[in-house]
């Protein structure tokens, strides 16, 4: 299960965070490190930016890059 994956106030813990070099290294500074919870905010209309809740504050972020962060189920 990816971020992609959830639903309107659906929330999973970061298993693994994907996507290479740079990218990568800007989802672990936006607060996305495993072990986090994340909370499903918002959709666009279109589908895509999706807006989390991650560490007390909202972030958005392309449909893409979320897929590349693996959720699991369960409390932090």
């Amino acid at each position: 299960m990816t971020i992609a994956d959830l639903r309107i106030g659906q929330s999973g813990i970061i298993d693994q965070v994907g996507g290479e070099g740079a990218l990568r290294l800007r989802f672990l500074d936006m607060g996305l490190i495993p072990g986090t919870r994340v909370c499903l905010q918002k959709i666009a209309p279109m589908g895509d930016p999706i807006q989390i809740q991650v560490r007390g504050y909202e972030l958005t972020i392309r449909l893409e890059d979320a897929g590349k962060i693996t959720l699991r189920r369960g409390t932090a």
